[in-house]
């Protein structure tokens, strides 16, 4: 897996760096501006259906589940933090969609997996800001999915970012396009680092050639824990 966004690395490019890190293609093309994205599982099978229970179907005891599982990937960052505390900001939703969907999953996620994850985090729900909608992503080309993003985020109050270690909270890392972007506004603010955590993400298959292509029929294999049974938990949470 590369060090940096967590994809999938051919074996054939699977060294590691001068600096100890493994790199895919695009990692060593690109310097981006977050330090290392970490996610719980592969955007799959039963993990996918938890979200999409939380995300589309309104279930919110969902984000209790899904918030364990955002805590226990961010054990994996825990001896790269350098600050006493780190500013925790969830991915914002446009004020239209918010209103119409009553919440943030990516918020309500947060705030499960912070019940957890110690002290040391401090959620910070209203500094970054999506100041314009947007198209869906599906179906958009690289180039296509940075230009729709472009501008879509700011920060409001950027002295409480300056300086600070930042973690980027989200439900899933597809692309990276919208963590990239709001790590890019977050940087230009003044956040000295920004790590991005989510629940899920998307694997594919990172070649040299290919860039970043899907492998057909190809399955993750490193999920820690196998979330089927988080789903029956839900039967008792919801009411």
């Amino acid at each position: 897996m590369c060090s940096i966004c967590g994809e999938r690395v051919l074996f054939s490019y699977a060294t590691t760096d001068d600096d100890g890190l493994r790199r895919c293609p695009i990692c060593r093309r690109i310097d981006r501006p977050f330090d290392r994205a970490v996610a719980y599982g592969s955007y799959e099978g039963a993990l996918r259906e938890l979200i999409h229970l939380l995300k589309y179907n309104g279930v919110r005891p969902a984000a209790r589940v899904l918030g364990r599982m955002l805590a226990e990937s961010l054990t994996a960052l825990e001896l790269a933090f350098e600050q006493e505390t780190v500013l925790v900001i969830p991915v914002p939703l446009f004020k239209a969609k918010r209103r119409l969907r009553e919440f943030n999953q990516a918020e309500l996620i947060a705030r499960a997996a912070l019940q957890l994850a110690g002290s040391r985090f401090r959620l910070a729900t209203d500094i970054l800001q999506r100041t314009r909608d947007t198209h869906s992503q599906i179906g958009l080309t690289s180039h296509q999915r940075r230009e729709n993003l472009r501008g879509a985020f700011a920060v409001a109050r950027a002295q409480e970012v300056t300086g600070r270690e930042v973690l980027l909270v989200d439900d899933v890392y597809t692309t990276g396009t919208t963590a990239t972007e709001c790590a890019r506004v977050l940087r230009k603010a003044g956040a000295s680092r920004v790590w991005v955590a989510t629940v899920a993400r998307t694997l594919k298959l990172a070649s040299k050639d290919a860039g970043i292509e899907r492998a057909e029929g190809e399955d993750a294999d490193y999920e820690a824990i196998e979330p089927a049974d988080a789903i029956e938990e839900l039967a008792t949470l919801k009411h």
